[in-house]
């Protein structure tokens, strides 16, 4: 094998192009250390690519300018026996009946919304806008790095882990990318070649002749080296099914997640049970990032129980709820919220269904969040209250969401880093992490 120590991480970031290395290969940029241990919650950031049609998703069935815009697509107020109707949350708004499996958590008051909530950019561009919201910097693109990258650089911590962040799927989030290392993980399960006979000492010996270029020498090369076959071989650890110690586990293909949470065979949500494992197995994991994409809803969208939106909502719903059970006895350190890049119209089109709008509506998740509740203030769906030519307005901007999770759960005051250019507005959506205080004897 003729490979260099330059080809193998151009760039600060591992590509190979061997047809037998697993696709969760790790891609790391160069750690920046930091000066005080970790308290904070695992933050897991879902991002519903496409632009997902809040107004379906929690219904505004109080206003009812909702309905004079959707004469197909509205969905009913609540209605005891109906099960296309919206399930009550407050007297005004519903959720949609396909998201039924996270009324409980609702009602439990570990999960809430957050309306009119989105980007103050007007861009209807997918590209512009998922990249506006990822660099967390609405209409600028001058600052390279993600909101999270810039949230690990500039946060107090000692984690040395090479699984500090994660992000799953085929290509690294653009909210991570930055000068702290992150990996790109598709599944656990890759790790065996997908159990192909033989995988296991093939990637042994590859990993031995790669590793020996690393042994020697304190460039920053050699560092990324170093880092990259730490996290291989604690990602070896975790899928051994003989390994010992706090990283070791089942193995991918046994895993079972706990309190009967039966998570849905779908890619997210095996991302999602990755993302619970490696949680489970105390490897450091401060931040993972998913997709669920699909969301960009033209044609045939649907309402309540059939349709686009529907089977997203289903699968959101049904994998979010599996993730609570799973981890139930942890969620009080773990936060997720969910955002996407921009709202859809008001007014329903021609094709039975929505186009790209502005303002959404954005979900909390976990033993922190002031949950039973939708946080916002609602502008209204009148001609009068629209934004621009028919849009749900932005009340309430993303970055005051995240914001408040960065400073509360993440244990992150340096919001002015985070977030350059902006002051974020507390919206009081979170109880902050409670810490133990040193007792001096």
């Amino acid at each position: 094998m003729n490979i260099s120590r330059r080809d193998f991480l151009k760039n600060g970031v591992l590509e190979l192009a061997t047809a037998g290395w697993p696709a969760w290969m790790p891609r790391l940029a160069f750690r920046t250390p930091a000066d005080a241990p970790y308290a904070g919650d695992t933050l897991v950031c879902i991002f519903q690519r496409g632009g997902m049609d809040g107004l379906n998703v929690v219904v505004p069935y109080g206003d009812g300018d909702y309905y004079k815009h959707r004469s197909t697509l509205a969905i009913a107020g609540p209605k005891a026996g109906d099960p296309a109707a919206a399930i009550d949350l407050d007297g005004f708004f519903g959720l949609n009946p396909a998201l039924a499996p996270l009324k409980d958590l609702y009602q439990g008051q570990v999960l809430a919304f957050v309306h009119a909530a989105g980007s103050p950019d007007p861009t209807h561009s997918h590209f512009d806008a998922q990249d506006y919201m990822e660099r967390g910097t609405p209409g600028e693109k001058s600052i390279p790095t993600g909101w999270l990258a810039r949230h690990l650089q500039s946060a107090a911590s000692t984690n040395k882990s090479p699984f500090r962040a994660v992000g799953l799927g085929a290509v690294m989030q653009g909210s991570l990318r930055g000068p702290v290392p992150a990996v790109a993980l598709q599944s656990i399960a890759d790790f065996h070649l997908k159990g192909r006979p033989g995988a296991a000492g093939e990637i042994a010996r590859f990993q031995a002749e790669l590793a020996s270029l690393y042994q020697i020498g304190s460039s920053q090369l050699d560092d990324a080296g170093q880092d990259t076959f730490a996290a291989m071989q604690t990602l070896g650890q975790l899928t051994s099914p003989s390994a010992s110690g706090p990283a070791a586990g089942p193995g991918p293909a046994k895993y079972v997640p706990a309190n009967g949470a039966v998570y849905p065979a779908t890619m997210f949500g095996k991302a999602m049970a990755t993302v619970a494992q490696l949680i489970k197995a105390s490897i450091g994991l401060e931040i993972a990032c998913v997709d669920l994409g699909g969301w960009d809803t033209h044609v045939g969208e649907g309402a309540a129980t059939s349709g686009q939106l529907p089977r997203l909502l289903q699968e959101l719903g049904n994998t979010l709820h599996a993730f609570y059970t799973d981890l139930q006895d942890q969620m009080g350190h773990i936060t997720v919220v969910t955002m996407s890049e921009f709202g859809r119209r008001v007014m329903e089109n021609g094709s039975h269904g929505t186009d790209h709008g502005h303002g959404n509506c954005m979900l909390l998740m976990g033993k922190g969040v002031l949950g039973g509740k939708v946080y916002g203030q609602w502008p209204g769906l009148a001609p009068t209250e629209e934004y621009g030519p028919g849009d749900l307005a932005v009340t309430t901007d993303f970055r005051d969401v995240l914001a408040e999770v960065v400073q509360k759960r993440l244990l992150n005051n340096a919001l002015a880093t985070v977030f350059p250019g902006y002051q974020p507005h507390m919206r009081g959506l979170l109880s902050a992490v409670e810490q133990a205080v040193p007792v001096t004897i």
